[in-house]
């Protein structure tokens, strides 16, 4: 039986590397669909968490794992042993970047040269990575080929961008359409044959490359767009007198040629605020400078900075010393529902004012705990007393948890970073892009 017929029929055997926030929904639906996958991760305690049928993922209720162990169609190990007998291997390991904004693809490369010890032909290798152009072809390709056998030819080669959106409801990764392309016709022709059994709606393109610059021109759309919406905050804030939130309203009645997007205190998760430099340093390999959309990015890196900034000056023109001030902080995951703290611009601002004033505090339903400048901090208990207690209450993720008019209520000051609290004119409410401060 051809891998075409294996996965026709659902008898082809499936390994997943990297069981975090791609890999592990990724798993869950190929086993529903009748696959016998494998997860495999180098992170041990991941590994036993899905052993023991429980989920360490929001978006991936326990009770999926649990369903598809207990079936027998999904099992989890550390050991890259497992991928020998598999036909198809999806690589979804992270894509960091490094402290100079440089990609750091080592996951990559450590994933392909594990891959490697055990390739064999007929084998459909699939790279869901978020990376730049040419990755597949010029990074994992190579590492693959070191085992003598060539790709296109002994085993096939693509790339499919993960498309995970961190609390959608709508949009799974069965719902979301995937994007495929093959090193050869076959290998996309393969590649969207296996996903078209689990996903709604498959696409392929023309080549790697193409899927990899499609991945990183939808988050950079966002990138650049949030960019432009901050600046444009920031100098409504300058000019005084227009309130940006207003603006964006009233711009949101075309019904043609406009699409809104909000300011805030920055971005965060894995992507958008990663994929600008990924394409910034590819492009300089061929002698082009992306300077729009490097700009963009570091609009969005300096809204921390602003918001920080704006909170010092809440504290100044309302006579509270930032030595003295308690603060508050609603928020530290990187949006509204979700329990994903990776690049938060919230936890960037308390990283900022933590040592700037006397007590800082924070409340998130989402996130128990984290690192902060060298040290754990817990969340604490939103209460009445709480919010009287601060000086000043900063929301930096509008989860709809929050109980918006106790907020308001219970609050001395507020500095609303996302526009949560709708009460224009309120003298204790501060907000982006919206009313100049003024000495009282």
């Amino acid at each position: 039986m051809d891998l075409r017929q294996k996965i026709e029929k659902r008898r082809a055997k499936v390994a997943v590397i990297g069981i975090g926030y791609v890999g592990l929904p990724l798993s869950v639906e190929i086993a529903r669909a009748g696959f016998e996958c494998v997860g495999i991760d180098v992170d041990k305690r991941k590994v036993d968490t899905v052993r023991k049928g429980r989920s360490f993922i929001e978006d991936v209720p326990s009770r999926a794992i649990k369903e598809v162990t207990d079936s027998g169609k999904f099992s989890a190990t550390t050991d890259y042993r497992a991928c020998r007998s598999c036909d198809v291997i999806n690589i979804c390991v992270p894509t960091p970047f490094t402290p100079s904004k440089d990609p750091d693809v080592t996951f990559i490369e450590d994933a392909g040269r594990e891959v490697a010890r055990t390739l064999h032909k007929g084998q459909l290798i699939i790279l869901r990575s978020t990376t730049y152009p040419e990755t597949t072809t010029r990074v994992l390709q190579p590492i693959l080929e070191k085992t003598g056998l060539k790709a296109g030819k002994d085993f096939h080669l693509s790339f499919a961008p993960e498309r995970i959106d961190p609390g959608n409801k709508k949009f799974t990764t069965r719902t979301t359409p995937i994007v495929v392309g093959g090193l050869t016709r076959a290998c996309t022709d393969l590649s969207a044959l296996f996903y078209s059994q689990f996903v709604d709606k498959v696409f392929p393109v023309s080549s790697p490359s193409v899927a990899e610059m499609s991945k990183l021109l939808e988050n950079i759309f966002r990138s650049v767009n949030i960019a432009l919406v901050n600046e444009l905050a920031l100098m409504c804030e300058r000019m005084g007198g227009i309130d940006i939130w207003e603006v964006i309203q009233a711009a949101s009645t075309k019904p043609f040629g406009y699409m809104p997007f909000y300011p805030g205190p920055g971005i965060g998760g894995h992507c958008i605020l990663i994929d600008p430099y990924y394409l910034a340093w590819k492009a300089r390999e061929y002698d082009f400078h992306s300077n729009f959309i490097e700009l963009a990015a570091e609009t969005n890196e300096s809204m921390p900075f602003e918001v920080a900034s704006k909170t010092m000056e809440v504290l100044g023109v309302n006579g509270i010393p930032a030595s003295r001030a308690r603060l508050l902080i609603l928020g530290a995951a990187f949006k509204k529902n979700v329990e994903d703290t990776r690049h938060s611009p919230a936890i960037k601002v308390m990283e900022i004012l933590k040592d700037k004033v006397k007590k800082l505090e924070y409340h998130d339903p989402f996130v128990p705990e984290f690192e902060l400048n060298g040290g754990k901090i817990r969340s604490v208990p939103m209460t009445p007393a709480r919010l009287r207690a601060a000086d000043c209450v900063l929301i930096l993720t509008d989860h709809t948890q929050f109980d918006y008019d106790a907020i308001f209520g219970s609050s001395r000051l507020i500095l609303d970073a996302r526009n949560a609290i709708k009460r224009r004119g309120a003298a204790k409410l501060y907000t982006l892009g919206h009313r100049p401060l003024k000495k009282k």
